[in-house]
């Protein structure tokens, strides 16, 4: 398994090792011990499993509020998408900073995405399938987004002319500027 810091602290870039022959391959995409090894210790809790059909949808960008934050651990199980990060944690010296990377069933990459990230992504190819674990549980009441459009945080999503495909929800999230955040930075 091979790790990669981004430039966001805290969110790594996970690529499991792939082992193949004349039928395919073998990976296994989730080992505590191996990310153990690198110092991951999240327990994850849920699984989550989305399937969009059209290139161009956009979900997000979410998340989870205290007490029930969440880290999540993505990849793609079919197909191709562009998956994104934003820093929301108050105190950090990349507050706002968003950062990106193509997951694909292809390229085998995962994000781990810590609590105080929002998250989203936007599809590439048809049918394209998110997989993610989760830390906790999904409690609606503590669920949060952030506008994918946001000028101020500026996220280049790659759609050219397309129109992006959203969700009501996702089509009325509001500003970061007007984000209460719940969350802290705890590091260094």
């Amino acid at each position: 398994m091979k790790i990669s810091e981004t430039p966001l602290l805290d969110v790594l870039i996970v690529i499991p090792d792939r082992f193949g022959d004349h039928r395919g391959f073998f990976s296994e995409s989730y080992s505590a011990r191996a990310l153990a090894e690198h110092g991951i210790t999240t327990e994850f809790v849920q699984d989550n499993h989305s399937l969009s059909m059209t290139p161009g949808t956009i979900r997000g960008l979410h998340f989870q509020a205290p007490p029930h934050a969440q880290d999540k651990l993505v990849r793609c199980g079919r197909g191709k998408l562009f998956d994104v990060v934003v820093d929301i944690r108050k105190g950090s010296r990349t507050y706002g900073q968003w950062f990106g990377v193509e997951l694909s069933f292809e390229n085998g990459k995962q994000l781990l995405v810590p609590a105080g990230f929002a998250h989203g992504f936007v599809t590439r190819s048809p049918e394209t399938e998110i997989i993610y674990k989760c830390s906790d549980y999904y409690v609606r009441e503590t669920e949060g987004a952030i506008a994918w459009n946001d000028p101020h945080i500026g996220i280049d999503w790659g759609l050219g002319d397309t129109s992006p495909v959203l969700s009501d929800k996702d089509a009325q999230a509001g500003a970061l500027a007007d984000l209460d955040t719940p969350f802290k930075f705890e590091g260094v």
